[in-house]
């Protein structure tokens, strides 16, 4: 399993750090957690080419989490670029298929991409569910930040990643992470600035720690977190390896 940061900002532009997205690549399936605006260019760089994507992870529907599907979708219309025959999975918290029906209320049939590509996948909200597609199981269980809000495990061929999204302390998430050989926390604002519906270092490497984990990677940073010490108050919190993300950077899992 290997993991690529495409986007460890936020909804504030910087040229270094995008907003959300992570491709996952595992089972021999390519897995893309959350869409923020700016990821397509993002993929580009890290060499995947869009026809690669197999799965879609949509955490909640923030536009600093979804804005890109917008092109995305746009883009499956070209057909001298877009040549992918297989379906694509979406998959988000009930509720999505009206989000995407309003997208397209917006932008009409420009957002309807070749008959059968696209195929949605619901889960639910306020409990665990389990999902088995194609070598990947898919756990999510609900965060604490928006109604929608889902975190998610991904476990393939004896390894598992768990992606927060967005989220306060959760002792959901908690549970959904124990044992995990890595968790992508948000750890969106410093220790003197905590943002209800969001993490600072101490909660995600709290919530780390209580799952008995080894590798906890920080994300998600608005520009506060850039002057701030994120570590020092993490590691009072977590004894395993703590990675601050950085965009385009590759970990083995």
């Amino acid at each position: 399993m290997e993991l690529i940061v495409l986007g460890s900002g936020t909804g504030w532009p910087r040229r270094e750090r995008n907003a959300a997205g992570y491709l996952v690549r595992a089972a021999g399936k390519t897995v893309l957690l959350d869409f923020g605006p700016g990821i397509l260019r993002r993929l580009t760089e890290a060499g995947v080419d869009i026809n690669e994507i197999d799965f879609i992870f949509l955490s909640h529907w923030h536009p600093d989490h979804v804005a890109d599907l917008t092109p995305y979708l746009f883009a499956t219309r070209y057909r001298l670029g877009f040549t992918r025959n297989r379906p694509v999975r979406l998959i988000s918290a009930e509720g999505f298929g009206a989000f995407l029906s309003a997208l397209r209320g917006a932008y009409g049939h420009w957002l309807d991409p070749p008959e059968g590509l696209v195929e949605i996948l619901e889960r639910p909200r306020g409990k665990r569910s389990k999902l088995a597609l194609e070598g990947l199981e898919w756990e999510t269980a609900p965060a604490r930040h928006n109604p929608e809000s889902l975190a998610v495990r991904l476990s393939a061929e004896g390894r598992a990643l768990v992606y927060t999204g967005d989220t306060e302390y959760s002792p959901e998430v908690v549970d959904l992470a124990r044992g995990a050989d890595l968790m992508i926390a948000e750890c969106a604002f410093p220790e003197e600035l905590p943002v209800a519906g969001h993490s600072t270092p101490s909660v995600a490497a709290r919530m780390a720690e209580e799952a008995g984990l080894k590798r906890l990677l920080l994300s998600h940073f608005y520009p506060p977190c850039e002057e701030a010490d994120l570590l020092s108050p993490a590691r009072k919190f977590f004894s395993g390896e703590i990675l601050l993300a950085q965009d385009l950077q590759k970990i083995k899992i």
